[in-house]
């Protein structure tokens, strides 16, 4: 490792190595630092028995021919590279309900999508038209997520003070429908008060238009960025963890301290960590106090348990498609307000695909809500693969507890699924705290209020001239999204209009262009 570079990157998340692979495109000399073994943040997978699970990428929307997510992997250099399996068309994600034994489909493709669900709701056929050109048109207000020259958001206030559920109210009256419509609100931690339409709009329109699972896991992502911003002369290290930020005497960034007592020069720096964590980390002092207070309060989306069940041979057959269950279909909106009673309310099944598999599952993960605060008394203790710290026997009852209670509730979808159980193994919101580095292991990043939507934008430029941020906490959370905030994060570098060019330009070659 050098000790001068144009460009550092402090986390190796998706924000940062695309950032990381743009600026080096464009003749940076990059550095990108990990603090842990892996690179990737939500990227990462982990292996037991043999058995490969994600930490966050269950699936992946867009990333068809002529689609967004297509456009800007492929100007990455890492479409092609990539082994994805397309979920199932007529049912990609599916919801259901306790005490109905309905499954509602939803299908990839906007016509497709229409027609499935209009078979089960034969009488909403022009309202479930009107809600997908809704989602249409709030997706097309977002310049980046169409690949459009312009401001990087819409200029109107009005559009981050729609609130989700009423817009999605508004198409029907059918209670069933506005579930299913909603059903997919995991995708955001989505909540009747204040999560806004264009959060949905921009979490489900991508997956519409084409849903894809990893074979063999998302750090595929990663590992394929890795590759490509060595083939451009950049450079990644992990085990680095950056302890201090160091400033010269006329107030600028001028180098970083890392555990190892290295320092690392460069004249632009690039914070792929939460905001918060960077401003502890540079000094609050260095900022409005007004600012540091605004950061410090903006609260952050809610956390999750995520079981990962290892299946016996040849038991469970593999599902093609994510099963979205709730308890009951008029309280989805607030299921992240479960008691001790009632958890889970609802949950999120995936299952995961390894190459050359047949027709039985090896691997089920399923993820549902789980409050900071339950967790709080074991937050003192750390525990990743450098740093090993047994957090004790109480945390170890406490997630066999919840497992079982989890298991019991899955029976009900999946009557027979125990038997088919080889292992279990769990993550609580001090997992995700301490493997993704996200605060009180939030899942999204930070909460978007329709109520006060200025509060939780994060510009990507700071005081400090040679500092930004990239990441979930700029923009949005997701792949799509993400990827997106590198491309805001580098436009205040390279020029927005420039690189918006070159992205198309690097997709001449696709059979469609984007629409």
């Amino acid at each position: 490792m050098g000790n001068q570079y144009d460009v550092v990157i402090i986390g190796s998340g998706l924000g940062g190595l695309a950032s990381a692979i743009i600026l080096a495109k464009e003749g940076y000399k990059v550095c990108v630092l990990e603090k842990n073994n892996q690179y990737g943040g939500n990227l990462q997978t982990f292996v037991r028995d043999k058995t490969i699970f994600d930490t966050g990428v269950h699936y992946i929307g867009g990333l068809s021919e002529g689609q967004n997510l297509h456009h800007y992997f492929t100007y990455l250099g890492i479409m092609k590279d990539l082994n994805l399996k397309k979920l199932d068309e007529d049912g990609f994600d599916v919801i259901t309900f306790d005490n109905d034994d309905k499954e509602y489909k939803h299908a990839q493709g906007y016509d497709n999508f229409v027609r499935t669900l209009s078979a089960q709701f034969p009488e909403e056929e022009q309202n479930i038209i009107a809600y997908c050109h809704n989602l249409k048109e709030m997706c097309r207000k977002f310049p980046l997520y169409t690949l459009k020259k312009g401001k990087p958001y819409y200029d109107k206030i009005e559009i981050f003070q729609e609130k989700a559920k009423s817009c999605i109210e508004s198409f029907t009256r059918n209670e069933k429908l506005r579930a299913v419509l909603a059903g997919t609100n995991y995708l955001y931690a989505g909540d009747s008060k204040r999560t806004p339409f264009y959060v949905h709009a921009l979490s489900v329109n991508s997956y519409i238009e084409s849903a894809y699972r990893c074979i063999n896991g998302g750090s595929q992502i990663s590992k394929t960025l890795i590759k490509q911003l060595k083939k451009y002369g950049g450079e990644t290290y992990n085990h680095q963890e950056v302890v201090k930020f160091e400033f010269d005497g006329s107030g600028k960034l001028s180098s970083i301290k890392t555990n190892k007592g290295d320092e690392i020069n460069a004249d632009i720096f690039i914070s792929n960590i939460e905001p918060k964590t960077t401003l502890k980390l540079i000094g609050e002092d260095r900022f409005r106090k007004s600012y540091v207070n605004r950061i410090k309060n903006i609260e952050n989306t809610i956390a999750a348990f995520s079981m990962y069940l290892v299946l016996k041979p040849r038991t469970f057959k593999y599902q093609n498609r994510n099963y979205y269950h709730f308890k009951d279909h008029k309280n989805i909106w607030d299921t992240q307000e479960y008691t001790e009673k009632t958890w889970p309310e609802g949950y999120m099944l995936s299952m995961g695909v390894k190459k050359g598999m047949g027709e039985w599952a090896d691997s089920i993960t399923v993820m549902t809500y789980m409050s900071y605060g339950e967790v709080k008394q074991w937050e003192g203790t750390y525990n990743t693969v450098n740093r090993k710290n047994e957090r004790g026997q109480t945390y170890e009852e406490f997630k066999a507890n919840k497992a079982e209670i989890f298991i019991s509730e899955i029976e009900k979808k999946f009557p027979d699924i125990r038997d088919c159980i080889d292992k279990v193994y769990t993550s609580t919101p001090l997992s995700y705290r301490d493997y993704i580095g996200s605060s009180k292991g939030s899942m999204y990043g930070y909460v978007k209020d329709v109520q006060n939507p200025m509060m939780s934008f994060v510009s990507p430029k700071t005081k400090i001239k040679n500092l930004f941020f990239t990441g979930q906490s700029l923009n949005m959370h997701g792949i799509l999204g993400v990827t997106i905030s590198a491309i805001i994060t580098c436009s205040e570098i390279v020029g927005r209009d420039y690189l918006v060019d070159k992205i198309l330009k690097s997709s001449k070659k696709d059979k469609k262009p984007f629409n």
